[in-house]
C-alpha cells in the first residue's frame, strides 16, 4: 500500500505542475519574442543581462529490471526488480553580453540541482546534489568573416553529431536524476573557434563533470572542422585525444576463456578520429530525404588499441500526407575486442549522447549495452496528429560484435561447461541480445513547456536468455511521465 500511496503522491506532483503550466500557456500571448524579453534583467546601450531557467520533474516505473538477471547472479543482494521513483532538476543561471564596436565580451554562470526520490534503477534511493554548471567568460568578434570566438570555463560543447563529445557532465547515482542526466558541460574548457564563410575550425581542451564515487581524471584536448551548408546540412571532422585518464579498459581473456583483463588507466593516450556529415536536401530527387553518417576509428599504441564505430542513417518525411508521418531507419555499429587476437578492439564511446533517437543503442537496452560490442538496427516511425502533437515508436534490434567477450564492463562473468571441463567464460554465447519497442508522445504545451509520455519493453534474445542458467528470463517493462521547461 505504502508503494502504491507514494507512487499516486508523485503522479499528482506531476499532474498538478503540468496543470499549472498548461494555465499559464493558455494566458500567454504565444509570442516567441515578447516571451523571452521577459529573461531580461537589465540592459543599457551596450550591455544586456538575462536570467535562464530549466527544469522538470520525470516519474518512473521499472518492471523487471535487467530482464531480472540479478535473481541468477547475485541473489542474495535482495536487488529489486519492481521499482519506482521520482526524479527532478532545477538549472537557474545568468548571462550577459558586453558590445564594443564589433567586439563582445560574453558570459555564463549556472547551477544544477537534482534529485531522486525514491529508489532508481541502479539501486540509488533518496540522493541528490546541487553542483556548478556553466561559468565561462568569452570574446568574440563580430561582423564580416573571418571572425573569431575564445572562452575559458565550464560550458557544453559538441562536436558533430554527438558520437563522442557530446554530455560533459554525469548525473545518477550520489547526484540523483538518473534518466534526467541534466549536467551536460564540461568541468574545465577551453575553447576557441574561427569562422569563415561556411568553414569552422574549433580547438578545445576539456575536463568532464565526473561523479565522486567514479572520477577517472579524465583530461581531452582536439580539433573539430566544420562546413556548414543550408540549414541541417553539414559535414565535418573532429579529432580527440585523450591526454590524462585513470579509467581502466577491459580485455577479454584469449579464446574467449578465462576472466577478463582490466587494463588500469588504460584510456590514457587513446586518439580518436570522428567523420561525420549530414544532408537534407529540400529541392530535387531527394527532397525530403535524410541521409546521414559518422565513422570513427580509435588508437592508443601503449596498449595495442585498435576500435571502430560508426553510424548510417537514412529517412524519408511525408510532407504532403496527413500528419506529415516521416520513417527514419538507423543501423550503428562498435567494435568488440577480439578474444583471438593480441590487439584490444573494444570501441570507447567517450562521452556520447546516449538518449534515444541520438547515440542509444535501443531504448531500455541502452542502460546495460553501452556502444562497446554491440550493433543496432533500429525503425523509428513518428507522426504529428497536430503541431503541438507527435508520437514516434521505435523498434531495434541488437546484437553482439564479439562472442564470448566484454559488453560493457564485464558483467556475467560466469562459468560454463566447455566439453568435459568448466572455465570462466565472458559475454554471450550468441550474438542475438534483445528487441526493444519505444512508444513515445510528446505535448508542445507552450514553447517553453513539454509533456512526455511513454510506454517501452526489452525483450531478451538468445544471448542474454543464455546467461539466465535455465532459469525464465522475462520481459523488461518501464512507463515514464515527463515534464520538462526551459527559458
Amino acid at each position: 500500500m505504502g508503494t502504491h500511496r507514494t507512487l499516486a503522491k508523485s503522479a499528482a506532483c506531476v499532474g498538478l505542475l503540468a496543470c499549472m503550466f498548461t494555465a499559464y500557456a493558455q494566458d500567454a500571448s504565444g509570442n516567441t519574442a515578447q516571451t523571452d524579453s521577459r529573461t531580461v534583467l537589465w540592459r543599457t546601450d551596450n550591455t544586456t543581462v538575462n536570467w535562464h531557467a530549466e527544469g522538470g520533474l520525470n516519474l518512473v516505473a521499472e518492471y523487471n529490471l535487467f530482464w531480472d538477471l540479478s535473481r541468477v547472479y547475485d541473489p542474495q543482494a535482495n536487488f529489486g526488480p519492481d521499482t519506482h521513483w521520482l526524479e527532478g532538476y532545477f538549472k537557474p543561471g545568468l548571462s550577459f553580453v558586453h558590445e564594443s564596436g564589433n567586439l563582445d565580451v560574453y558570459g555564463m554562470a549556472s547551477v544544477v540541482g537534482s534529485f531522486t526520490r525514491g529508489t532508481d534503477a541502479f539501486d540509488a534511493t533518496n540522493k541528490g546534489a546541487t553542483t556548478i554548471e556553466s561559468g565561462y567568460i568569452g570574446l568574440r568578434t563580430q561582423g564580416a568573416d573571418p571572425t573569431w570566438d575564445v572562452s575559458v570555463g565550464p560550458r557544453e560543447l559538441l562536436l558533430g553529431d554527438g558520437m563522442l563529445i557530446a554530455t560533459g557532465g554525469e548525473s545518477g547515482f550520489e547526484r540523483g536524476a538518473l534518466k534526467f542526466g541534466p549536467r551536460k558541460a564540461w568541468r574545465h574548457a577551453a575553447i576557441a573557434r574561427f569562422k569563415t564563410g561556411p568553414g569552422h575550425l574549433t580547438a578545445f581542451r576539456i575536463a568532464p563533470n565526473e561523479l565522486k564515487s567514479n572520477d577517472g581524471h579524465n583530461r581531452l584536448a582536439g580539433l573539430d572542422w566544420r562546413w556548414d551548408g543550408k540549414p541541417g546540412n553539414f559535414a565535418g571532422a573532429s579529432y580527440i585525444h585523450v591526454l590524462k585518464s585513470t579509467s581502466p579498459y577491459i580485455q577479454a581473456a584469449p579464446e574467449g576463456i578465462g576472466p577478463s583483463t582490466i587494463i588500469p588507466g588504460g584510456r590514457h593516450g587513446t586518439k580518436a578520429l570522428n567523420l561525420y556529415f549530414q544532408l537534407t536536401p529540400t529541392t530535387g530527387h531527394l527532397r525530403n530525404w535524410l541521409l546521414s553518417a559518422d565513422l570513427a576509428v580509435e588508437r592508443n599504441h601503449r596498449i595495442d588499441l585498435r576500435a571502430w564505430g560508426g553510424r548510417v542513417r537514412v529517412g524519408y518525411t511525408f510532407h504532403d500526407v496527413h500528419w506529415t508521418p516521416s520513417l527514419t531507419w538507423t543501423y550503428q555499429t562498435f567494435s568488440g575486442d577480439n578474444p583471438n587476437t593480441r590487439a584490444l578492439e573494444r570501441f570507447d564511446p567517450l562521452y556520447y549522447e546516449g538518449s534515444p533517437g541520438n547515440w542509444a543503442s535501443g531504448s531500455k537496452s541502452s542502460m546495460v549495452f553501452i556502444n562497446t560490442n554491440v550493433r543496432s538496427n533500429e525503425l523509428a516511425l513518428a507522426v504529428n496528429p497536430t503541431q503541438r502533437d507527435s508520437l514516434t515508436v521505435r523498434l531495434a534490434r541488437l546484437d553482439a560484435n564479439q562472442l564470448n567477450s566484454p559488453l560493457q564492463f564485464g558483467q556475467a562473468t560466469r562459468l560454463e561447461r566447455l566439453g568435459s571441463r568448466l572455465a570462466v567464460v565472458n559475454g554471450v554465447p550468441y550474438t542475438h541480445l534483445s528487441d526493444d519497442l519505444l512508444l513515445e508522445y510528446v505535448r508542445i504545451i507552450n514553447p517553453h513547456v513539454f509533456l512526455t509520455l511513454g510506454v517501452s519493453v526489452s525483450r531478451p534474445g538468445k544471448g542474454v536468455r543464455a546467461l539466465s542458467q535455465g532459469q525464465k528470463t522475462p520481459d523488461w517493462h518501464d512507463a515514464f511521465a515527463t515534464l520538462f521547461f526551459t527559458y
